[in-house]
């Protein structure tokens, strides 16, 4: 497959740096805790089954959340869920809420190859526009799995029509994903637009503010001092969570001691801190929060902080 440099991207906000109040991009990843990749080792896809389904509760939980401070999201739902409750599919949209995917397996998209991968995401896309009657335009690879060595998994999202991804951390140091030196604004590779999870810089620092473990394990002044920050500059935040988050009293795998802390610390937390981040900020799906940027009104959304860059592929 032919590999296609990343031409230049344009830093974007949801509205103007003197707008009363800006419009964050909310996202739930909809996958059940047996999926969670730092459980793997001791309950792979295999035994997925054995375990009892969580996955229903837990989103009500969030979707009612967010849903009492006047917010939508956009839920990334993995094909192996929706197959298994259509029924909460078709709730997740009868609710206002946008509807992407998370692929069908949920395996890291630099295990598999091109044509795996083009499978994978086409089953889950069509199994979930079959559900909902709806156009699915999104996608975000399971555990942020697209990185350098995996370059060739936008082509293939371009290939298969999607709007946007957002599946590129720029961070380095973590275990599953990061690509260093990628933009941390929404940026354009071809047709196809990159919208990075969060993070803020200090000094030479870049701390991941995106939601996910590490809105669990930092203090909560810390993801509401980077959202302000964020808010100063006139750009949205984009923020992912589980529904497992919020799920303290699921089922305990016996798992590795760093596994065990990755996963259920401050589990109990979450639900609080959660509602208190809806209260202080205003949250909407991704389809609402960048659509002039999706209609190709890029121009709506110019900061002039970041400059203009290119993100090249890498070679062979």
């Amino acid at each position: 497959m032919r590999t296609r440099p990343a031409p230049p991207f344009t830093p974007i906000m949801a509205h103007s740096a003197s707008s009363p109040r800006l419009v964050h991009a909310l996202s739930l990843d909809v996958e059940d805790y047996v999926h969670a990749h730092a459980l793997e080792p001791w309950i792979g896809p295999a035994r997925w089954a054995d375990w009892p389904s969580r996955v229903e509760e837990s989103t009500a939980r969030v979707l009612d959340l967010v849903e009492a401070c006047g917010g939508r999201l956009t839920c990334f739902v993995l094909g192996w869920v929706a197959e298994r409750h259509p029924g909460l599919v078709r709730e997740i949209a009868r609710r206002g809420h946008e509807i992407a995917t998370h692929g069908y397996a949920h395996r890291l998209v630099y295990t598999q190859t091109p044509a795996q991968f083009r499978s994978d995401v086409e089953r889950s896309r069509d199994l979930l526009q079959d559900l909902t009657g709806q156009p699915v335009v999104g996608y975000r690879a399971p555990s942020f799995s697209i990185t350098r060595q995996c370059w060739w998994a936008l082509e293939v999202l371009l290939d298969l029509g999607f709007r946007y991804d957002s599946s590129i951390v720029p961070i380095t140091g973590h275990d599953r994903y990061g690509v260093r030196h990628a933009p941390a604004v929404p940026w354009r590779y071809g047709s196809l637009w990159e919208i990075p999870i969060s993070t803020i810089a200090i000094g030479r620092l870049r701390l991941p503010l995106g939601g996910g473990a590490y809105f669990r394990f930092f203090p909560y002044w810390l993801t509401r001092w980077g959202l302000s920050q964020l808010e100063r500059r006139g750009r949205p935040a984009v923020l992912y969570f589980h529904p497992w988050e919020f799920d303290p009293d699921q089922p305990r795998v016996p798992a590795a001691f760093l596994s065990r802390l990755r996963h259920y610390t401050n589990l109990h937390q979450t639900a609080g801190r959660f509602t208190r981040l809806c209260q202080e900020f205003a949250f909407a799906p991704f389809s609402q929060v960048f659509a002039a940027l999706f209609a190709g009104e890029e121009d709506a959304y110019l900061s002039g902080d970041s400059g203009r860059t290119t993100l090249s592929a890498p070679r062979g």
